[in-house]
């Protein structure tokens, strides 16, 4: 073999290892980049989800047997920035000696998880009625009146009584005031603030008003509105900015089952527990205004 040809084959096998490298390269790139593309797929993918909040919701409907109703439960997935929790009449004192202690109990499970969803993008909204020339000064209230006035597409009224038509009667006979102390304790309206457990921020808002509540939820684009607080048969149904009024007003809403209480006296129809009173009405909801879900589920869908 001549050296001439000697030579031309080396230059051919250097040329073809050079280029197996080069090939390793490209791949090897190739390879990095369709793995940075996916990942960063995943990436927003993941974005969204924790974009959303996800909630374990529970209904009661209709069951094959005349007037019984079974639990149906179903996820649903809200925006965090469309979503408000509104924390109803939980108050720093009540008339009933119970109903001050279950709602300081309450107040104090209900403070961190309203910590989280405000940090998670929810709007928060205080509606500690009839105590609202404590906050006169406070950011909060002044940001409640300050939003722009708002046409609702039905008239907004002081309170939304039962509607027998929808919902028949509550299944708990109240008409005592509830109070399950014995004896019972006299009435009167001993509130003056919410409860000091419950931080408010400069950018809630304060508001009794239903119409002040409609203004801001429109305005800021709110869709969702998560109830906690009480009492379930009496002010979280019936205020102006409670479920009744704004579930007709169109707002999707839900009610934290387990952070809510009534006035229910055991002594009363149907004889039943205090807690298993709170119960039966938690299910009233559930069948004729709106879905409930656990503070459990809100805590793990902020996360």
């Amino acid at each position: 073999m001549t050296d001439q040809a000697t030579s031309r084959r080396r230059g051919i096998a250097i040329a073809c290892t050079v280029g197996r490298r080069r090939l390793q390269r490209v791949l090897v790139c190739g390879g990095l980049l369709i793995a940075w593309m996916a990942g960063t797929a995943m990436t927003a993918e993941r974005d969204d989800k924790d974009a959303t909040l996800r909630l374990d919701v529970r209904r009661q409907v209709a069951a094959k047997q005349d007037g019984q109703t079974e639990a149906k439960t179903e996820s649903r997935r809200w925006v965090p920035s469309e979503t408000a929790i509104l924390i109803c009449d939980t108050w720093n004192d009540h008339w009933c000696a119970s109903a001050t202690r279950r709602c300081g109990k309450l107040a104090e499970t209900m403070a961190p998880l309203i910590e989280e969803a405000r940090a998670a993008g929810l709007h928060i909204i205080h509606a500690p009625s009839d105590t609202l020339d404590f906050y006169r000064d406070h950011p909060a209230r002044k940001r409640a009146l300050a939003a722009k006035p708002a046409k609702a597409p039905l008239e907004i009224g002081g309170w939304c009584s039962l509607e027998p038509e929808r919902e028949g009667a509550l299944p708990i006979d109240d008409s005592d005031g509830g109070c399950d102390c014995e004896p019972q304790c006299k009435t009167g309206s001993p509130w003056t603030r919410q409860h000091a457990a419950i931080r408010i921020d400069d950018s809630d808002i304060i508001s009794d008003n239903g119409q002040e509540v409609y203004n801001y939820l429109v305005e800021n684009g709110v869709k969702n509105i998560i109830y906690m607080g009480v009492h379930t048969n009496m002010c979280v149904l019936g205020r102006s900015f409670g479920i009744r009024q704004m579930t007709k007003l169109g707002f999707n809403t839900c009610l934290v089952r387990d952070l809510t209480d009534t006035m229910y006296n055991p002594r009363m129809r149907p004889f039943v527990a205090h807690d298993e009173g709170t119960d039966l009405v938690v299910k009233h909801v559930e069948r004729h205004w709106c879905p409930t879900t656990t503070s459990q589920s809100l805590a793990q869908g902020l996360r």
